[in-house]
């Protein structure tokens, strides 16, 4: 097994608590199912959200989706006039048997114009 790094992010349409953690969730089954990853897999995550997203954070998302004995660490995006709003992005540190160029980054919504060197279009998320 190999330490790799997985990205990914999602444009939310609000700062809702329950659209956020909803949101967030989508995002991190999105990863850990392209990239084939159980909950063991993961080594640490950490979440940025944009200075516009205040109401709970990233990381109970994954809370909620049963990663109660993974790292996390939350932190707020630089705020850069011409930065993506309401936007949450993820670094998970993984163990895995894939070769760098085969780990998938997911970007999904609005996020997808982030990283369109990385793009391959499918239902509105964009991986590698």
């Amino acid at each position: 097994m190999t330490v790799r790094a997985v990205r990914g992010a999602i444009q939310v349409d609000r700062d809702e608590e329950n659209h956020l953690i909803d949101s967030v969730r989508t995002l991190l089954k999105r990863v850990m199912h392209a990239n084939g990853l159980l909950s063991d897999d993961l080594i640490s995550v950490v979440f940025t959200a944009t200075p516009d997203l205040t109401s709970v954070f990233p990381a109970a998302a994954a809370r909620e989706l049963g990663l109660v004995d993974v790292p996390l660490m939350c932190a707020q995006e630089l705020d850069i006039d011409s930065a993506l709003p309401r936007t949450v992005r993820v670094l998970a540190h993984v163990e895995t048997s894939r070769a760098r160029r085969d780990i998938q980054h997911v970007y999904l919504g609005g996020a997808a114009v982030l990283r369109q060197d990385l793009a391959r279009t499918e239902k509105g998320s964009v991986s590698r």
